[in-house]
């Protein structure tokens, strides 16, 4: 785990919160349950050995600002305009957050204009001709039980002073970002120009990666419904690999860079006899190497189903690797018609009849509805992420971390991709319930 000082983790705050909450005419003030005040805190680190070590060095230890309602807010909910807008690809839940931060919006703090940016920043921009909406609760009600955003979506950077410029003309003064990695240093680069131009603009993010690859948050929403859908696809190739003899059903997930979804969906439907992910080297050839391995399977089981993320194997593929995406990710080779490839060559080598059933569910799995857990999740963060904003926090965002919801600066949670460790608990269930060797080659 990275070190880190007690002060990365302070929020920002546009100034004093000095209006009551309307959340206070509603219900009492037990039942309303404010969070006291910003030293209402959840430990960074919860383990023994370094709750000791401060305790012992008379320090406090790391902490990280409870979100939820404040009694006190920054913004005159009458006086108060939020833009919602929605960046990258396409996740399970993004309609909900949408929908979570409308009626949130409305309904708890009775803010009534509330626009939807189209197609991610470049709705900010003019020269697209992207037509801004106004989002209300009967525009947004039914909305949750589709895939996708309503609002789309794009990749890419925009020019930071025209998106302020916007922002000023409508006369908004909450920004909503949903977006991941790339998307959220965006949000950052706005709240620092909306802090050296002097505006009280909040700028409050909700994490978006379907990879699940965000740093120091217990899990990103659309994660669940990813893995859960790749499982019914999964069984599909079991299904199809049992049907032929030396039948390989073969799944490609998504995971640029961490194989979280592979992980999980091998764990869940425990037919999967070997995942590949970016983490791990992938050898395919030698004595030891995975074609190998798949030989041997095949010669005794007559079937095997093999899970691989789209980010492994990439060392193996001859590709550019100085090519980029819109989003400035390095463009990546498509990693399962290659090995669907590779393992025929390999059999046919052989002189062995092997049917190879190659499926690639990414673009179904993106675009489905939450599932019911996925949907609770996305509720919670778009009214964490409300409570936020109106108590004036910026250049932050809203997750969970050991079981609560809190506030965490856009620049931690952006400092690096979350991955599965090799030596972690995960992995070595992996690898348990598969049967395959640490390390495929020398």
């Amino acid at each position: 785990m990275r070190r880190f000082k007690r002060e990365d983790f302070e929020i920002k705050n546009l100034g004093i919160a000095s209006h009551d909450s309307p959340l206070q005419s509603r219900r009492d003030e037990a039942s309303a349950n404010f969070v006291c005040d910003d030293r209402h805190r959840v430990l960074f680190d919860h383990s023994l050995e370094r709750i000791s070590a401060a305790i012992e060095g008379e320090t406090e230890p790391i902490t990280i600002e409870r979100s939820g309602p404040r009694q006190k807010i920054f913004f005159d909910p009458q006086k108060s305009r939020a833009a919602i807008v929605t960046c990258g690809g396409l996740c399970p839940g993004l309609n909900d957050v949408i929908r979570g931060l409308v009626m949130t919006l409305n309904y708890s703090y009775n803010v009534k204009t509330i626009y939807g940016i189209p197609y991610g920043y470049e709705g900010f921009i003019d020269k697209y001709g992207h037509r801004i909406v106004n989002l209300t609760p009967e525009s947004v009600s039914e909305i949750h039980t589709e895939g996708g955003s309503i609002l789309g979506t794009s990749r890419g950077p925009q020019p930071v002073g025209q998106i302020i410029d916007k922002l000023v003309s409508l006369g908004v003064n909450m920004l909503f970002v949903i977006g991941g990695d790339g998307t959220l240093r965006g949000a950052s680069a706005i709240a620092q120009e909306v802090s050296l131009r002097g505006l009280e603009i909040a700028v409050v993010g909700i994490p978006k990666t379907i990879d699940n690859d965000l740093e120091y948050m217990d899990k990103s929403f659309g994660f669940e419904t990813a893995f859960t859908e790749a499982v019914r696809v999964i069984r599909c190739a079991h299904n199809e690999a049992k049907g032929h003899a030396r039948g390989v059903g073969l799944v490609k997930v998504m995971g640029r860079d961490s194989g979280f979804i592979a992980a999980f969906a091998a764990l869940a439907d425990n037919c999967v006899n070997y995942v590949l992910i970016p983490e791990c080297p992938a050898h395919l050839d030698g004595p030891n190497g995975f074609l190998a391995h798949l030989e041997k399977r095949l010669t005794t089981r007559g079937h095997a189903v093999v899970v691989v993320a789209e980010g492994a194997g990439q060392d193996l593929m001859q590709t550019d690797a100085s090519a980029k995406d819109a989003s400035g990710n390095a463009k990546f080779g498509d990693i399962g018609p290659w090995m669907k490839d590779r393992i025929q060559a390999h059999f046919k080598a052989l002189k062995l009849d092997a049917t190879v059933k190659y499926i690639d569910p990414s673009y179904i799995i993106r675009s489905v509805p939450a599932s019911p857990q996925d949907a609770i999740f996305c509720l919670r963060l778009a009214q964490h992420a409300v409570h936020a904003a109106m108590a004036g926090k910026t250049d932050m965002v809203v997750g969970r971390w050991h079981g609560h919801h809190v506030n965490l600066p856009i620049r931690v949670v952006t400092v690096r991709r979350r991955k599965v460790s090799l030596q972690g608990d995960l992995w070595m269930s992996v690898l348990e319930a598969t049967g395959q060797p640490a390390q495929f080659g020398p």
